[in-house]
């Protein structure tokens, strides 16, 4: 799936002759494997899982999300700074949004597949789009520090204490080690192998707490087995489907066990009706000592008023 979105920001939509060379193996195996083993391009989990996410975002289910919808996503860690710029058309294919302050399906496979894994180069050119607010193909340390105080206003909120802006300033460009001061390129982000951690620390304030309670020294080991083990999209379709089909697997559960008590009910119901029709009323009991005539027993009412 990844090799079909590098050409993403491109002019072009046709993929190189390269790629469409390396697509058919894959369609071969198609025909022999469970298309849920070959995650290069498709897989009917990873599309359950980002159908599923922003089935639970539209709530009117018109097909389209507004601003505070996507915020609710993965509660509410994403920067509302970042979010409007994802609605201001930055990272639209076509410039701008389809429908006025609302974005498509299409565009939310665009953002959760960036959001869940930050260091493929379509997630990184998608990022900087929306961190370059002017739009000059750089980040100025304004950029950063507009992004980055929103995130201290919710440690905060959380009485946690936020480093400030110059030291994590100082951390970043330790990290991405720009080529000129003052600024930082696409091209820095990329060579650096770290853009995930740099984007998170300005726009996912949960991602970026969870880096912090890291061992440092293990950002030092990312490239060690690059390719060698799931990415970070792949490991998040993993489990966010395992969650869906298990709470699935629960929920029919619950309503087997309830239609099965509704069903017991129902026969009980049934049940004491039968056996209160095998039952003659109190009033129909024949018996020797009942057989009375009351026309026998006369009362005179006159003696009572005399």
């Amino acid at each position: 799936m990844q090799v079909w979105v590098e050409g993403f920001f491109s002019s072009g939509s046709a993929l190189p002759v390269g790629r469409c060379l390396d697509v058919i193996p894959h369609v071969t195996l198609l025909e022999e494997e469970d298309i849920n083993q070959s995650t290069d391009y498709f897989s009917y989990e990873h599309f359950y899982v980002i159908y599923c996410k922003f089935w639970e975002l539209d709530t009117d289910h018109d097909l389209y999300i507004d601003e505070q919808d996507l915020s609710k996503h993965n509660d509410h860690a994403i920067s509302s700074r970042i979010i409007e710029r994802i609605f201001s058309g930055a990272v639209t294919r076509s410039r701008k949004v389809p429908k006025e302050g609302k974005i498509s399906y299409a565009d939310f496979v665009w953002f959760l597949l960036s959001e869940e894994d930050k260091k493929t180069q379509t997630s990184i050119e998608y990022w900087f789009r929306c961190m370059d607010l002017d739009g000059d193909g750089v980040l100025s340390m304004y950029e950063l520090e507009y992004f980055y105080e929103e995130q201290c206003q919710k440690m905060e909120s959380m009485a946690i204490e936020p480093l400030p802006f110059e030291d994590c300033l100082c951390q970043i460009l330790d990290l991405v080690k720009p080529q000129c001061d003052g600024k930082i390129t696409l091209h820095d982000l990329k060579k650096s192998k770290q853009a995930n951690l740099f984007f998170d620390t300005f726009l996912n304030l949960d991602k970026y707490l969870d880096h912090e309670q890291k061992d440092p020294f293990s950002v030092m080991r990312v490239g060690e087995n690059e390719g060698q083990e799931l990415s970070d999209w792949e490991k998040y379709a993993a489990e966010e489907y395992a969650i869906l089909v298990a709470e699935e697997a629960a929920s029919e559960q619950w309503n087997d066990g309830y239609d099965a008590e509704l069903n017991s009910l129902e026969t009980d119901i049934v049940n004491g009706k039968n056996h209160a029709t095998d039952k003659r009323p109190f009033s129909d009991m024949a018996s020797e000592e009942s057989k009375v005539d009351i026309n026998e027993y006369e009362y005179d009412y006159e003696d009572d008023f005399e």
